[in-house]
């Protein structure tokens, strides 16, 4: 085991210092909102690293390096938790960086859990990214729900980069998705996990795909929620009335970035390139 990075010593933690959330591109603004929702008065810090998405056939080496690069320069911004908004990350780095870091560090895994328990037929469907689904932390979560529900795993390869690429052509998401979700469907599941975050952000499309009979789950609640009650366990949950402030970071162009999130977030945001 690595030793603990200092520096997160080298500043006091309180209520009012920041939340650094970071994914592979655009897909933790899903998670993003679901804690600017759930914790508006948090100022909040996004790293969107698409110069390198998707992280998925990268490898768990370079993934690592990268997360361990955002961190680094989320220490620089005194942030006091850290949200890894991605489940190839969180699969191939999350247990390292809580090794090395001493701050609260969430990250996030397909919703099979309350899927389970929401599924009537007993069959789950996990669409998710090759590196998600062959992931060992993966393969420990579903063993715990082997005896209880049937589950089913589609890779969806292309998607993430089609999102990324601003989901403007929909006939080609569609295309994919009837792909991806009608096996799962002919096996009987009448659930679906959304394994990657990414997918979140198009969360209508695959509804309108798979049909208004078919539930779909995915982790952006549960990880608000986590956060916040790691937050109030600490005494650093922000209590203000003011809205905080949400600051976008990018390994990307940032002109293009701009547009690309401000399509996702919802209004128009201001992207600083990421001092990589």
């Amino acid at each position: 085991m690595r030793p603990r990075n200092a520096a997160i010593m080298s500043y006091a933690m309180t209520a009012a210092t920041p939340i650094g959330v970071f994914d592979s591109g655009v897909g933790g603004l899903s998670i993003l909102s679901g804690i600017h929702q759930l914790l508006p008065a948090e100022n909040l810090l996004y790293v969107a690293d698409s110069a390198h998405a998707p992280y998925g056939p990268k490898g768990d080496a370079f993934i690592l390096e990268r997360c361990e690069s955002i961190m680094r320069f989320f220490l620089q911004q005194q942030v006091k938790a850290v949200v890894v908004a991605c489940n190839t990350a969180t699969a191939a780095a999350v247990a390292r960086l809580r090794e090395q870091y001493s701050l609260p560090i969430i990250g996030v895994e397909p919703a099979v859990k309350p899927a389970a328990a929401l599924s009537r037929s007993a069959v789950v469907g996990v669409l998710a990214t090759s590196g998600t689904i062959a992931s060992d932390k993966f393969l420990t979560l579903q063993s715990r729900f082997n005896d209880k529900v049937e589950i089913r795993t589609r890779a969806c390869p292309g998607l993430v980069e089609l999102i990324e690429a601003g989901g403007n052509d929909e006939a080609a998401l569609v295309a994919l998705l009837q792909e991806f979700i009608r096996p799962l469907l002919d096996t009987g599941a009448d659930t679906l996990v959304l394994g990657c975050t990414h997918y979140s952000l198009i969360r209508g499309l695959i509804q309108q795909v798979a049909g208004e009979t078919i539930s779909i789950v995915d982790a952006e609640i549960a990880v608000a929620r986590e956060l916040q009650r790691r937050l109030a366990a600490l005494g650093l949950q922000q209590q203000s009335a003011i809205v905080g402030q949400v600051r976008f970071y990018s390994s990307g162009d940032p002109a293009a970035q701009r547009n690309l999130l401000a399509r996702y977030w919802g209004r128009a945001v201001e992207v600083t390139a990421f001092p990589d």
